[in-house]
């Protein structure tokens, strides 16, 4: 307390300048209608621009928190799209029952690591099995198909991307809906892939969309890329054709991976040729 004292004695002359110029503004404003508008204006104005950078570093920082919910908000959508349900034909005999039948489901979940500069690379994300997430279910974001799932831990997944190697995918022409199989050039060029065994009888254009066949875990026209050269070397009976992909794998963020009801099942009658042969 004292050295406040002694600090205010020291300076008394300049509180009472401050003192002095708060009472002559107050003054002028009150008294003085122009000097008022004036001020008016000017704080507002003032006060307006602090507003709008304090409101732009709230919603800078709440960023993550808005991104997670337009990442669950999008996964209940895609649930609802046409593309998640098949065809059940024998619904068509009762009235009671829709003829479509929930396939496909999503769970969004967060990119934390990501490789594009190698000949095999992986994904991984933030959600695991205790979020329903299995091996070998197809992963995509909003741009096209991202990879695959080929371990789980309770908490965290691991994706063999789209750029490797190892990568194949069931692909068709958008327009002619002509089947073949999508590889990565393992190029280490991340914006370019393969489409491989078209049929020759097909006449594909530069720039055709190519999605997915629905015959592999992702469902039907999920994009892959679009065709950006004809002239890769051909198989023989097959027409293979370079593709400039749909997904800039190096800014992925969210991702959705994607839960096939009826994979299982699937999976089981595909077994059943295989099972007989080798009886």
């Amino acid at each position: 307390m004292r050295n406040l004292l002694i600090f205010i004695s020291k300076y008394n002359a300049f509180f009472l300048f401050i003192i002095f110029e708060v009472i002559s503004l107050i003054l002028l404003l009150n008294y003085n209608s122009f000097q008022k508008a004036s001020y008016i204006t000017s704080s507002n104005d003032v006060t307006g621009a602090i507003n709008t950078k304090v409101s732009e570093v709230t919603a800078y920082l709440s960023l993550g928190r808005v991104n997670d919910s337009l990442a669950r908000e999008n996964a209940l959508l895609r649930n609802q799209l046409k593309t998640s349900f098949y065809i059940d034909t024998l619904a068509k005999r009762t009235v009671t029952d829709t003829i479509y039948k929930q396939q496909y489901t999503y769970i969004p979940a967060k990119v934390i690591s990501n490789s594009t500069n190698k000949h095999n690379n992986y994904i991984t994300i933030n959600r695991g099995s205790k979020d329903g997430i299995a091996k070998d279910m197809g992963v995509i974001c909003s741009s096209g198909v991202v990879g695959l799932v080929v371990k789980t831990t309770e908490h965290f997944s691991n994706i063999q991307s789209v750029l490797n190697g190892n990568a194949r995918v069931s692909a068709m022409l958008a327009d002619t809906k002509e089947i073949g199989t999508f590889t990565w050039t393992s190029s280490l060029d991340p914006h370019q892939g393969l489409l491989m065994d078209v049929s020759n009888n097909v006449k594909p254009k530069l720039g055709e969309r190519v999605v997915t066949s629905g015959q592999s875990l992702y469902p039907t026209g999920i994009p892959i890329g679009k065709i950006s050269d004809l002239h890769a070397k051909e198989g023989g009976l097959f027409l293979n054709m370079y593709l400039e992909l749909a997904v800039d794998y190096s800014k992925l963020e969210y991702v959705y991976v994607v839960v096939n009801k009826l994979a299982k099942e699937q999976a089981e009658v595909e077994a059943m040729p295989k099972k007989e042969k080798d009886e």
